[in-house]
């Protein structure tokens, strides 16, 4: 009986939404006989490709850190922002009994660079470590930040800082064992073998007529179904003017 295979725009699929799918795809066809079913030399090129997929795979995750990095360093910016927009607040206020607070932490901004929020990542985070440390180590700035109620910047920046460079030297670590790769090469010919591979199922399907090929084509199709449905989806909310960049991935198929 013959067979059809679904096919999905795999070209609009995210780095971690294509190797999710083909992932998939091999997991369902491994429970079948590929020679049995006069299709182990195409699946064995599909299998072929896994490795280098998995580079993809591993340099997307990385990217991921580097995703979240920005946003913390982003999260930075804005507290340290806020936190010199408020002192500016309490200066306007004039209290007396705030002024001589004031002016310690006035010092200490003039100090570390009133242009934290705006510099390099690298500078930036060289000037909030040495921010911190001296806001950790003498009373009096303490004193002043309790005096002025700032102490919930200063936690925020504190608890941002330290996940930013926690995040920051993870993925430094992570980089220096990762090949760089050409995801898109291998997109490319891993396209061509798994389109192959889908045209040889289509083909034996209509040579071999006794054997089942009906089975894993509907389980095949089951998941790429899911993702064409929800790729079509994204794609419609894009051409509405919609920015889906900082939409979550397409969720595989359970």
């Amino acid at each position: 009986m013959k067979v059809v295979i679904f096919r999905v725009q795999l070209s609009h699929l995210r780095n971690s939404e294509y190797t999710m799918l083909v992932s998939q795809l091999v997991a369902v066809f491994l429970k079948f006989n590929a020679e049995f079913l006069h299709l182990k030399k195409s699946f064995d090129r599909v299998l072929a490709m896994l490795p280098s997929l998995e580079k993809v795979k591993a340099q997307e995750k990385s990217s991921a850190y580097s995703n979240l990095i920005h946003e913390l360093d982003v999260q930075r910016s804005k507290i340290i922002k806020a936190f010199g927009n408020q002192v500016k607040n309490l200066e306007k206020s004039g209290l007396n009994s705030l002024a001589p607070h004031l002016i310690i932490v006035n010092r200490l901004l003039d100090k570390h660079g009133r242009d934290i929020a705006s510099v390099d990542i690298n500078s930036k985070t060289k000037k909030l470590i040495d921010l911190l440390n001296d806001i950790n180590t003498t009373p009096e700035i303490i004193a002043a930040i309790n005096a002025l109620s700032l102490t919930i910047f200063v936690d925020q920046l504190r608890a941002v800082n330290t996940e930013f460079d926690s995040k920051y030297m993870l993925r430094t670590e992570k980089d220096s064992s990762l090949e760089v790769v050409d995801a898109p090469a291998i997109r490319a010919e891993m396209d061509k073998v798994l389109n192959d591979f889908f045209d040889a199922i289509e083909f034996c399907s209509k040579e071999y007529d006794e054997l089942d090929y009906s089975t894993p084509a509907k389980e095949l199709n089951e998941h790429i179904l899911h993702y064409k449905t929800k790729l079509k989806a994204r794609d419609t909310r894009r051409e509405n003017g919609k920015d889906t960049s900082t939409e979550d991935p397409i969720t595989p198929k359970e």
